[in-house]
């Protein structure tokens, strides 16, 4: 079990840090929420670490030795990693997913570009989809029908993020749109990260991106209903508050570069009243057949990885690869400080 002083400090850390999950964790059942913020503390601040500090290289590699630490059962002496450890141990999480988590992020530390919108959708699947699969398994959730919308969700969030940040993160020298649409925009990616602008042609793939937010944001709709019932407000709440994110990009003729989306409290109540009749409805409506649609390829091995039948697994190739890649860059950067 979570030691009660670590789960205070993962709830302040995300009351602080996370203003929107922690409105919609308060919808959730306490056996999922408690679980839920402790699990959404490490990985934020796993995140943190990567996106905001200067050794980005430095910060994955601590996080492999802290996630081997807590799958060892000798977690860090911090609150995060103490919960996540209690976590493993109490609900048998599958050890893909934050190792999923830690490619996504390690692609951040190495400043990856996507070819392509399946490249996208693969990053999301790690930094996302990896951590809404969590969430299922938190739940007791194991049924690959529902894992695989999870994702979708989790796809969907992600999309939405990166088209709500366009311009913050070009201006930090960072780009997630495809560089396929760049191409047959015939905008060259390294001039938009030198002077970034609302252009049509980035209006454009801004408004590509939310279309296919949109699509899996729907696909998404068949597995929440297949939750637990007492877990099903907190999710939709989720799902309706990124969604809203969504909308203020449009709202705003698709200029993510001059602006940045926001939702306002009155906007969150209201989808979170939404949210609850979501879930009065789910209990007299036939399931969807949506609920069975095949996984998106990219997030397969996630859905495999926390069925049913699945067995532990250790870090795949891709995964030593990146992080040999990092090391190297590491002991490159100590090398030129001498």
């Amino acid at each position: 079990m979570i030691r009660p002083d670590d789960l205070e400090h993962c709830r302040n850390a995300i009351r602080t840090g996370s203003l929107s999950f922690h409105a919609a964790s308060k919808l959730l059942p306490a056996s999922v929420r408690d679980p839920s913020l402790a699990l959404y503390a490490f990985c934020r601040l796993a995140d943190d670490e990567v996106d905001e500090g200067e050794e980005k290289a430095s910060a994955v590699l601590r996080l492999r030795d802290r996630l081997d630490l807590a799958y060892a059962g000798r977690p860090l002496n911090a609150p995060e990693d103490r919960a996540f450890a209690a976590i493993i141990e109490d609900y048998d999480m599958p050890r893909a997913l934050p190792e999923a988590l830690l490619e996504g992020l390690a692609w951040d530390a190495v400043g990856k570009h996507y070819e392509t919108l399946s490249d996208v959708t693969a990053y999301s699947a790690r930094v996302a989809s990896a951590v809404g699969v969590m969430m299922c398994v938190l739940m007791r959730v194991r049924d690959r029908d529902a894992l695989a919308r999870a994702c979708d969700l989790g796809v969907a969030m992600q999309l939405t993020n990166i088209a709500r940040d366009v311009g913050e993160d070009a201006r930090a020298g960072r780009l997630y749109l495809p560089l396929d649409w760049f191409q047959q925009a015939g905008v060259m990616p390294e001039a938009f990260l030198s002077d970034p602008a609302p252009s049509e042609p980035i209006r454009q793939m801004t408004k590509r991106l939310l279309a296919q937010a949109r699509l899996l944001y729907e696909r998404s709709e068949a597995g929440i209903n297949a939750l637990p019932l007492n877990a099903r407000t907190g999710i939709w709440a989720a799902r309706l508050v990124y969604d809203g994110i969504g909308k203020d990009v449009r709202r705003n003729r698709y200029d993510n570069v001059t602006w940045r989306a926001h939702t306002s409290r009155r906007q969150k109540l209201g989808w979170l009243t939404q949210a609850a009749g979501q879930t009065a409805m789910s209990l007299v409506m036939p399931k969807s057949a949506m609920l069975y649609a095949q996984p998106l390829p990219e997030v397969a091995f996630l859905v495999d990885a926390a069925g049913r039948d699945a067995k532990q697994q250790g870090r795949t190739q891709a995964v030593l690869d990146i992080l040999s890649e990092l090391r190297a860059r590491e002991v490159s950067l100590e090398f030129e400080r001498r």
